[in-house]
């Protein structure tokens, strides 16, 4: 089989043409997509210099892109959010759509379009980039701001809309009796074929990723997530509906797994890539003569944007019972339109609802109306007042119980040095989240009640889930040196002055993780897990002569001796001795019973029935009957435990 070099040549192209692209958006403190798209114009047929051969091909390639694009914005797609501003969200989302819709068509009534044309562009309009609107207001330290937190529930309707639109949009224009017969019976077909499908998948796919997450497989998990990706894209196609939609429903059923962090954390690089190649693709099939030659065309589909969509945004935030300088931002901030756009604008010329003087229009608009954007959401604040909006920090989103932290601690890692540091902080009752590869360490703690988080803490949407940024210390036991220096280095990204304590087998690997942001990197193991309960008992300013009192019966239950130091009516661990006669536990290895993660108890001995006594138990260590425990935790934890495990005692 011999390679199609021009296939390979244009391939280049688009992805050098990306590289150019994007560089100069960044370096300009524009987004990204923008940069895309104009790199997309230098490899166009209709722009001088090189150029792709044949732009069809490439919008077969774009449309993956669209389907891991639906994907992502399915596992990223929460109602938790959208009911923290759910009024405006859930009431002004839809409406502000409808409103925009007919701003659409009484503007193509004025311009002399069809009813259908105007109503599709006032669709294709109305939604806002997500993407764009998350950058500059984080750009800005505004995104849990009042109109912020608006803003952000807004764009996620318009999300979940544009799956209806990708649906309905190909269906306008023949709507007559036969045909409204046909769409319903193609509808109730597709229904009688996914509704089951889905349902039964709600049951699978959970348990099968929880197989796949414990073979500890990268390159699997990926490819699990996107056979899963791409087959639900398949099957709603063949159903005679829209492959975005399907990658969407796929990525609902992930969103309700306790996966979601982690494939998305997975699939964001290859997703990312393809998505760069789809607006590169869209520059590419922008056609810069019909422009010009329809210039006033564009500048009403600006004027639409801008104008238009600010006055209706506005109006809704105030309808809704925002304060009006809020209304007036949040009417600023959807002043734009992307990447949903983008794929909108592409159905309905497919559709032959618009002509290419219109698809090329809307293009062109969109690259202007996110540079004013991005240039009014950074001047418009100023001149309203800003000291007149609210400051009151939102909520940071991440953890499934939708519950905010500050304050808190976050753990990466919960094996041996993990666990130890954890039964510290409850004994102390600072709340912390834990950071784990391991989905059985994850359910334990769960059950327990310990707010944990399935992933790599190396990941930036992993820390952001367990809200590294709000978080008063992390903790890194994770003993590879290369993921904990790329953690720290993520951490610093989320929060510059956070104070990071991390584990190191050697002073090398301590030095790499203090260059890259470590406050203190300690090691070897049984140091580690001492100095750094101690520097985190420390740092969250708790008594001094309890810490002390902590430290001396840690150390003494891991040296296997008795240890004083107690504090009269102070709660700390002790260490108790029992022998399995049976029960749970018996013919189990450590790792298999999770003692530590069901009920926070250590064991730090085992002695045999022969007189051989194991210190410091690995997880690979099997107990049998006739052992004798040296466990080490607090007195109810092990009154837990040995309820729990039906442990009998000789």
């Amino acid at each position: 089989m011999v390679a199609d070099p021009i296939l390979f040549r244009d391939l280049a192209y688009v992805f050098v043409a990306a590289m150019l692209g994007g560089g100069l958006a960044w370096l300009a403190r524009q987004p990204l997509i923008l940069g895309y798209v104009a790199g997309g114009l230098l490899v166009s047929p209709w722009t001088p210099g090189p150029s792709v051969s044949d732009v069809h091909t490439f919008e077969l390639f774009a449309e993956i892109g669209v389907v891991l694009l639906m994907f992502s914005i399915g596992i990223e797609f929460s109602l938790k959010d959208l009911m923290r501003v759910k009024w405006v969200a859930l009431g002004g989302g839809p409406l502000g759509i409808l409103l925009s819709t007919g701003l659409g068509l009484g503007v193509g009534v004025f311009l002399g379009w069809g009813a259908l044309q105007g109503a599709v562009v006032g669709m294709v309009v109305s939604v806002a980039s997500t993407m764009v609107l998350a950058r500059l207001l984080i750009d800005r330290g505004e995104l849990h701001s009042q109109h912020g937190r608006v803003m952000i529930g807004i764009t996620l309707v318009e999300d979940l809309a544009v799956v209806a639109l990708i649906v309905l949009i190909p269906m306008l224009g023949a709507l007559h009796a036969e045909r409204l017969l046909a769409m319903g019976a193609a509808l109730l077909t597709a229904a009688a074929i996914l509704v089951p499908f889905f349902y039964l998948a709600s049951r699978i796919v959970p348990p099968f990723l929880g197989r796949v997450a414990r073979t500890r497989n990268d390159e699997l998990f990926l490819l699990v997530a996107l056979a899963i990706a791409l087959g639900a894209a398949a099957l709603t196609q063949a159903a005679g509906l829209s492959f975005a939609l399907g990658a969407f429903l796929a990525g609902l059923l992930i969103n309700q797994s306790d996966y979601a962090h982690e494939t998305l954390a997975r699939l964001l690089s290859i997703r990312d890539a393809f998505v760069a190649l789809f607006f590169v693709t869209v520059g590419a099939l922008i056609d810069p003569r019909v422009i010009v030659a329809n210039v006033s065309l564009l500048a009403a589909l600006v004027g639409l944007i801008v104008l238009g969509k600010w006055v209706i945004w506005t109006a809704v935030a105030l309808l809704f019972g925002q304060p009006l300088w809020t209304a007036l931002l949040v009417g600023v901030g959807l002043t734009q339109i992307g990447e949903f756009s983008f794929i909108l604008v592409q159905v309905a010329r497919q559709a032959g609802h618009i002509g290419a003087e219109v698809y090329n229009a809307t293009l062109a608009a969109s690259l202007v109306t996110i540079l004013l954007n991005a240039a009014l959401v950074r001047f418009v604040p100023r001149w309203i007042g800003r000291a007149r909006l609210a400051h009151a920090p939102a909520p940071v989103w991440g953890l499934r119980s939708g519950k905010a932290l500050s304050g808190h601690v976050v753990l990466c890692g919960f094996g041996r040095v993990g666990s130890a540091i954890g039964e510290a902080l409850e004994t102390f009752g600072v709340p912390y989240v834990v950071i784990e590869t391991d989905p059985d360490v994850v359910k334990s703690l769960r059950a327990r009640g310990v707010p944990a988080v399935f992933g790599d803490a190396a990941q930036r949407i992993i820390l952001a889930a367990a809200q590294a940024e709000h978080a008063a210390l992390v903790i890194l036991t994770v003993p590879e040196t290369d993921r904990a220096r790329l953690a720290v280095r993520r951490v610093r990204a989320l929060n510059p002055t956070i104070p990071i304590l991390a584990r190191a087998h050697d002073l090398a690997g301590r030095d790499r993780l203090a260059e890259e942001g470590a406050a203190e990197a300690i090691q070897p193991e049984l140091e580690t897990a001492t100095t750094l309960i101690r520097h985190a008992l420390e740092r969250l300013s708790l008594p001094r002569d309890r810490v002390l009192a902590y430290l001396n019966r840690y150390r003494g239950a891991m040296e296997s001796v008795d240890a004083g130091g107690e504090i009269p009516g102070a709660a700390l661990p002790r260490l108790h001795e029992v022998t399995l006669r049976g029960g749970s536990l018996v013919d189990q290895s450590l790792r298999e019973a999770h003692v530590r993660e069901r009920f926070g108890v250590t064991v730090v001995a085992v002695t045999r029935a022969n007189g051989e006594t194991v210190l410091h138990p690995t997880a690979d260590t099997v107990l049998r009957a006739g052992d004798r425990l040296r466990l080490f935790g607090l007195s109810q934890q092990i009154d837990a435990l040995l309820a729990g495990s039906e442990v009998l005692i000789g």
